[in-house]
C-alpha cells in the first residue's frame, strides 16, 4: 500500500458511495487506475465490504451495553462453544477475546432494558459463565468506523 491507496481508503471510509470519477479526482488519478486500485484493495481484503451506517436510536435500538464476561471453561472446546453461542446472537455488535482480568468483551445493542434482560437470560442459560458484568452507555460521545490511517512514506 502506498500513499495513494491510503488516501483512497480515507475517502472511502468517509463516504463509500463516492463515485470513481470523484474519488479519482480527489487522489489525482485517472478513473481506470483509481478503479483498479479500489478493486485490488477489495480483492486483497483491505476493503472488507461497503455498508450503510444506521443511527441505532432512529431504528429503535437506544440501549448500548458493554458486557465483560469471564468464562468457566478455557479449553479450546470451551472457547469455541462460547464463541458459537455469542456469534448466534444478533444483538452482539462487537465481540472481542481479551487479555487481562476478563475473557471477553461484547458490545450489545438492544431497544431497552427489557430486551437486554431477555438477552442476558439467553446468554447465561446457554453456557456456564463465571462472571458477567454489564455497563450501560448513557451517551454516545463518539462513534466511528473510520480508522486513522497515516499516509505511508517510502512504501
Amino acid at each position: 500500500m502506498d500513499a495513494t491507496d491510503t488516501k483512497i481508503l480515507m475517502l472511502l471510509q468517509e463516504d463509500a458511495s463516492i463515485s470513481i470519477a470523484e474519488l479519482a479526482q480527489r487522489v489525482n488519478l485517472s478513473q481506470t487506475p483509481c478503479w483498479k486500485r479500489v478493486q485490488r484493495l477489495e480483492t486483497t481484503g483491505v476493503i472488507q465490504k461497503r455498508v450503510a451506517l444506521v443511527d441505532p436510536e432512529k431504528v429503535g435500538l437506544g440501549l448500548t451495553v458493554f458486557v465483560s464476561i469471564e468464562i468457566v471453561d478455557h479449553s479450546g472446546q470451551g472457547l469455541q462453544q462460547f464463541a458459537d453461542v455469542v456469534l448466534a446472537m444478533p444483538e452482539v455488535m462487537e465481540f472481542y477475546r481479551m487479555a487481562g482480568d476478563v475473557d471477553y468483551l461484547l458490545r450489545v445493542v438492544v431497544p431497552d432494558m427489557g430486551a437486554y434482560d431477555a438477552f442476558y437470560k439467553r446468554l447465561i442459560d446457554a453456557i456456564p459463565l463465571k462472571n458477567v458484568t454489564s455497563r450501560f452507555a448513557m451517551q454516545r460521545v463518539k462513534s466511528t468506523t473510520a480508522y486513522a490511517l497515516m499516509p505511508s512514506i517510502g512504501r
